[in-house]
């Protein structure tokens, strides 16, 4: 177990009385009425046993501790106690920091007046809920379980997916002033080794109060916190994690997150989903090339209206140039100011829709998108085509499977149209050579970003952008630099037959 440097009392607070520990306890607490004691004899030995009443098991206390101690006959000390309790994980504490620290993620407290060290065992109270479907990252094939709020839950799963000796998940206690619990998992003979020492050394090193949540711990680790794109995948799907483990990546879990992070990540990962793996081969290949091509023309389609309509008519052909005029007739705004107030009220109803509840916000995604649309057309707000370019534009977004991506994409288009409106196609092509500069410089974990178109590696095509037929499909993505490239052996029974001979 790793646990956050911390700092510690020059001098052993112990040996001390049992009444001057118990009331420093109470005080430790600011006297919360839920600190709870008690205190007895035990051949002619005072003990006490300190815990928070809503964190802990009492039967376990009971059971398991108090009951086994009053039973023996012999005297006890801090060794002999350790090793008669029926329960794993005792620690040696020797300050009041660490014995609060523990109290508060469930253990119990046990001190024998005059020994040097206190004893802790985790007993915790955990309310969790069950695994349930996932919400943001719906599947149609596959597996539809879901991770929860229980990293216990959570690493259970994981190890009946992974069901391999060589599975590690290394412990981490993150966080000043909330101490969170933080596992480090990857497969030992796969993952590269330098992949996992970064990670640790990342994790060691953070400073923080406490981590909320997974995605939160992302952006304190990932490698460029400046950058819109995420280069750390959070997914809430064990299938998805599990894969890319098994791919000689690795993995983060978060304590009382649903989430789990995946490291180091490509830029065409996230538009990637299990479900491609799922279906027949040209069925995936076909999906994931449709996937970028929407992503293309949500970023493209306003931009290139307000171009058009700025600087080239030229590029409209006549008879869309006659209905395009009719439609803009009535239209008080410059083209630019009409594309911003359209793509920003089509972010206000998406955002709105997701705040409401489920029933209420698919209401109001439909009908104020048609109601709202309608209304401004007819006001003479904005005309008909840029309604559906616009429209276009946001469906295609909602096709990539990461939220985090699809919304990096969708803020994108705003400093496009910009740019559009101030210098036309010139503009758009120079966001574009910027915006693949700043992909192509940045790194996942130390590894390239934009991998592998850059630097190009061919054989991991089919590890992003295509998805070859499985038994073509023997080689691990040479950029996570795993210790065994082979997943299996390739057949040597490969020929093809269309007719059984």
């Amino acid at each position: 177990m790793r646990r956050r440097s911390r700092k510690k009392t020059s001098s052993s607070y112990f040996p001390c009385e049992i009444d001057k520990f118990a009331t420093d306890i109470k005080d430790f607490f600011q006297s919360s009425p839920d600190v709870s004691s008690k205190q007895f004899e035990h051949q002619g030995q005072k003990i006490i046993v300190i815990f928070i009443n809503y964190m802990v098991k009492k039967e376990n206390i009971y059971k398991h501790i108090i009951h086994v101690m009053q039973q023996s006959d012999e005297e006890w000390n801090t060794e002999s106690l350790m090793n008669k309790i029926p329960i794993s994980g005792g620690e040696l504490r020797s300050s009041l920091k660490e014995i609060g620290e523990d109290l508060m993620m469930g253990s119990v407290a046990i001190y024998i007046e005059g020994q040097e060290h206190c004893i802790t065992y985790g007993v915790p109270q955990l309310e969790q809920r069950e695994p349930e479907r996932a919400e943001t990252e719906s599947l149609i094939f596959g597996p539809q379980i879901a991770f929860t709020e229980s990293i216990q839950t959570n690493l259970n799963i994981i190890h009946w997916r992974l069901d391999n000796p060589s599975l590690v998940t290394e412990k981490f206690i993150v966080g000043n002033e909330i101490p969170t619990e933080v596992r480090l998992v990857y497969l030992k003979s796969i993952a590269d080794d330098e992949n996992v020492k970064e990670m640790r050394r990342r994790l060691n090193k953070l400073q923080t109060d406490d981590v909320l949540e997974s995605s939160v711990l992302t952006q304190y680790i990932e490698d460029n916190s400046y950058s819109i794109f995420p280069q750390l995948y959070v997914t809430e799907l064990p299938d998805r994690f599990c894969y890319e483990i098994k791919e000689g990546k690795i993995g983060v879990m978060v304590d009382k997150s649903p989430s789990g992070v995946i490291a180091p990540t490509n830029f065409f990962s996230f538009f990637e989903s299990t479900e491609d793996l799922y279906t027949r081969w040209n069925m995936g290949t076909f999906i994931r090339f449709m996937r970028l091509i929407a992503m293309f023309l949500s970023i493209t389609l306003t931009p290139f209206y307000v171009a058009a309509i700025t600087f080239h008519y030229e590029i409209i052909p006549t008879a869309l140039l006659v209905s395009l005029g009719h439609s803009r007739s009535r239209v008080p705004f410059p083209p630019l100011l009409e594309a911003l107030i359209l793509e920003f009220l089509i972010e206000l109803i998406r955002e709105a829709g997701a705040r409401l509840p489920t029933k209420v916000g698919q209401t109001m995604g439909i009908v104020g998108g048609i109601v709202i649309g309608q209304a401004i057309v007819q006001a003479g707000f904005t005309s008909n085509i840029l309604i559906i370019i616009v429209a276009l534009s946001a469906l295609a977004s909602f096709t990539i499977p990461s939220y985090l991506m699809g919304t990096a994409i969708r803020i994108m288009r705003f400093p496009l149209i910009i740019m559009a409106g101030l210098w036309g196609v010139i503009g758009i092509f120079y966001s574009y050579a910027l915006i693949l500069i700043h992909v192509v410089k940045l790194q996942s974990l130390k590894r390239p970003y934009f991998s592998p178109i850059y630097p190009f590696r061919y054989k991991d095509l089919d590890n992003s952008i295509l998805r070859l037929p499985f038994l073509q499909s023997n080689y691990r993505a040479a950029s996570n630099m795993p210790k065994d490239k082979k997943r299996f052996e390739e057949p040597s029974n490969t020929k093809k037959r269309d007719i059984e001979e």
